[in-house]
């Protein structure tokens, strides 16, 4: 008897018939393929948990949050400022002109709405507030003409660049020629049988603020009203 051959001990693969594949298997009966992408599915989530949702874009490629922040800035501009009138803050209660003070030369007083005032005379006195927390203040001023006039000027200034300084200036004449004087001059020979003066002319202008007084108080004269 003869011995059993090689072929009967290990079959012979026919090539007609299909080549199995081997194919991976988990531990949770789920093939690898499954696997990976659960696995890139939860990756996914961890990451987009992690991440702030963005916002919607709207027409126009600004997100809403920049919108409304932009809106916020243009609703509230910064103020500028005048490099000049800072200056001149930062030194009151010393004005530019404290050195003409006594000084006789020619001066051009600024009006609002009206013809500006030039003339030859001197410069009595001028005031200004020690300091201007708020960014503005009022500047007071007196002078005198060759010819015997007194000119009132108050000027009202401000750091803000956008914002004009007001000017306003008025003239006494002693003489009876100019209406305003007449008028002010009767009303105060009614009231105290006395002729009007320049002093009462400058306090009906300046008035009796603290300001006003400080300037009173570098003349010569005295405003002070007396009484026995």
């Amino acid at each position: 008897m003869s011995e059993p051959t090689e072929e009967l001990s290990q079959p012979r693969v026919s090539g007609s018939l299909p080549v199995s594949v081997s194919v991976s298997v988990a531990s949770d009966g789920n093939n690898g393929s499954d696997t990976t992408r659960n696995d890139a599915a939860r990756e996914a989530e961890r990451n987009g948990a992690s991440r702030p949702a963005a916002s919607k874009t709207p027409a126009g490629g600004q997100t809403r949050e920049s919108t409304t922040s932009d809106a916020a800035a243009a609703a509230s501009p910064a103020t500028k400022l005048s490099a000049l009138k800072v200056k001149m803050q930062a030194r009151l209660p010393a004005l530019e002109d404290d050195a003409d003070v006594g000084a006789q030369k020619e001066y051009i007083v600024t009006r609002d709405g009206k013809a500006d005032l030039r003339f030859s005379g001197v410069l009595l006195a001028s005031a200004a507030p020690a300091s201007a927390p708020e960014g503005h203040w009022e500047e007071y001023r007196i002078y005198q003409t060759d010819g015997g006039m007194h000119v009132f000027s108050k000027v009202a200034r401000t750091v803000i660049e956008k914002d004009e300084d007001h000017h306003e200036a008025e003239v006494f004449d002693p003489s009876p020629s100019s209406m305003p004087s007449q008028l002010l001059r009767s009303a105060r020979e009614i009231a105290r049988a006395r002729p009007l003066t320049w002093m009462d002319a400058a306090a009906a202008f300046f008035g009796y603020n603290p300001l006003a007084k400080a300037l009173y108080r570098k003349l010569s004269v005295r405003f002070e009203e007396e009484i026995r």
